[in-house]
This record gives C-alpha cells, sequence and structure tokens, in this order.
C-alpha cells in the first residue's frame, strides 16, 4: 500500500516537473525572444536586421558589423584576418604574444605594406582582432594607408583626409580611447566619389 502511494506521489511530481519545464521553456526560449525582438524592430531596427548595407543598385553588400577583404591599392585594407574574413569560423589565432609564427606574420605584413622605421605603422594594420571580423580601423590607420589610397584613385589627400574626418567615430563615447573609422563605409563612400 505505502509503495503505491509513494509510485502515485513520485508519478505526480513527475508531472509537476514536466509541467514546469514546458512552460518555462515557452516563457524563456519562445515570449522572451519574441519580446525582445519586436523592441529590436521597433526601437533599432537597422541593427537588429544586421545593420546591412546596400550599394546604389540596392544589392546588399555587406554589414557595418563585420569586416571584408580588401586588399587593392585603391581600398582602405582592414585589420588582418585569424580566420580569412569568415563570418561562419569568427575566432582570433590563439597564438602568444611570443609565438614566432606570429611575429613572422607581423613582418611580412610589415614588409607589404611598405612601413619604414620613419613611418612607423599602426599596429591595427599588422595584428588581428580577437574575432577575425573587426570591421573598424583606428583613424592611425586609416591616416597611414591616405598616400595609397589617393594615389590609386587620382584623389588628393586632403580629399581623403575630409572623408576620413567625415566617418570616424567613437562608437563607446569617452571610453573608446582613439576615433575608429569603418572600413567598408568609407570604401564604399570612395566608390560613390566614382574614381
Amino acid at each position: 500500500m505505502d509503495s503505491a502511494i509513494e509510485k502515485t506521489g513520485l508519478i505526480a511530481q513527475a508531472g509537476t516537473s514536466i509541467r514546469i519545464v514546458f512552460v518555462t521553456m515557452v516563457i524563456c526560449c519562445l515570449l522572451y525572444t519574441l519580446v525582445i525582438l519586436g523592441l529590436g524592430q521597433t526601437l533599432t531596427p537597422h541593427s537588429t536586421n544586421g545593420s546591412l548595407v546596400s550599394n546604389g543598385r540596392g544589392e546588399i553588400v555587406g554589414s557595418e558589423l563585420l569586416a571584408q577583404m580588401f586588399d587593392q591599392p585603391e581600398y582602405f585594407w582592414p585589420r588582418p584576418s585569424a580566420v580569412d574574413y569568415n563570418a561562419a569560423a569568427a575566432g582570433g589565432s590563439n597564438l602568444s604574444p611570443t609565438n614566432p609564427e606570429l611575429r613572422e606574420r607581423a613582418k611580412a605584413l610589415v614588409t607589404q605594406i611598405e612601413a619604414s622605421p620613419q613611418n612607423p605603422i599602426p599596429a591595427d594594420l599588422v595584428t588581428a582582432s580577437g574575432s577575425g571580423l573587426d570591421p573598424n580601423i583606428t583613424l592611425a590607420a586609416a591616416r597611414y594607408q591616405t598616400e595609397r589610397v589617393a594615389s590609386a584613385r587620382g584623389l588628393s589627400v586632403e580629399t581623403i583626409m575630409g572623408l576620413l574626418d567625415k566617418y570616424a567615430h567613437r562608437p563607446g563615447g569617452a571610453l573608446t580611447p582613439q576615433p575608429l573609422v569603418n572600413v567598408l563605409l568609407v570604401n564604399m563612400e570612395l566608390d560613390r566619389l566614382g574614381k
């Protein structure tokens, strides 16, 4: 008799537990997600939808939040990527600062960019970010590339500098130590200039 009562009690407890799990999953997985999505679509639809960027023909060409590879001389170059700019495989190289492979990669980039002791290269042009997808470079890194871009496009350095000043921003306000430039947005603006 006692074992039948215990068995009935266990079944009742199991049923209660299953109902609690189900209700919790509906609230946390479904309702919460729908509420947050609704708020995002209402308050910040651009960022909620991935901060997608379209060209003049209305075609989506990228996102303000993800780096893309630019290696032509007429474009500003982004930070190097340990994941080859693949958003499906975001991550850093996980190489320690003392790793010789990291040093060799940085030396190769310095040589490619043709840095000189008189004109030291900003660190973010030779070091990958933690995600490998950082869409921004520092204003100093963008200015470092100005002469190359201006020469390749047949524009004046002053025009390019003005463009950089227009796009320089501090996304974290006072917490961002240096102004940043979104590489995709600046390169698209260069294409709009038509040179």
